[in-house]
């Protein structure tokens, strides 16, 4: 059975309609801290690091990334700062062309994949860098519970946010419909509100979009 839907908060509500107004003016939207003092990613290291061996990349480190060896994948002034590391390639997480198929070991993020509108295609993007063996290291919020936390204790939402019920087992149900991954490590929620998700590429293709 279906968990209620959580009732958004009068002020949630209006920081996701000036989010939808800004977007149509093609305004860029600024980041809002998560509500943790320091970066996410400082939060999760001690239990995702070991997932992050060999040759990799940060997706929007933010200035602290995973390892001090994965190259930083950032925009190119990153909304975040929770760390002095500079960003290395300058771009969209959504596309790393920088990168052929199946050449990296790992790919971590932290705190960006509900930041998409096509959260399938930037895992397909993600997957398909890696090589089969490759870890897929994911840290993100379960939006529902991160609007509660920002309720309870008065920190502003993030409204770069673009999923109202983004949570682990979604992400979970694309990648298995994707076909090529096995889940290595998972817990469903850290760190007051986030989740987190280690799983590696198998060596069957990607399936292809419907």
């Amino acid at each position: 059975m279906n968990s209620p839907v959580r009732v958004i908060p009068l002020r949630t509500r209006a920081e996701l309609l000036i989010k939808d107004i800004l977007r149509r003016m093609g305004i860029d939207i600024r980041r809002i801290h998560e509500g943790h003092q320091g970066s996410e990613t400082s939060l999760c290291r001690s239990r995702l690091l070991p997932y992050c061996t060999g040759n990799g990349l940060d997706l929007g480190p933010g200035g602290d990334p995973i390892s001090p060896a994965a190259v930083r994948v950032d925009l190119p002034s990153p909304y975040v700062s929770g760390g002095p590391s500079p960003v290395q390639l300058a771009g969209s997480a959504d596309n790393l062309y920088w990168f052929k198929d199946a050449c990296l070991d790992y790919v971590f993020s932290s705190h960006l994949l509900e930041d998409f509108p096509d959260t399938e295609g930037v895992l397909r993007e993600w997957l398909r860098v890696l090589k089969p063996g490759g870890k897929l290291v994911i840290c993100c919020p379960d939006e529902q519970l991160y609007r509660a936390y920002c309720e309870r204790t008065g920190q502003p939402y993030n409204f770069h946010h673009v999923h109202a019920h983004f949570r682990l087992d979604h992400v979970k149900e694309i990648l298995s419909s994707l076909g090529n991954t096995r889940v290595i490590h998972e817990q469903k929620v850290v760190d007051d509100y986030s989740w987190e998700l280690a799983v590696e590429k198998l060596s069957p293709p990607l399936k292809t979009p419907r």
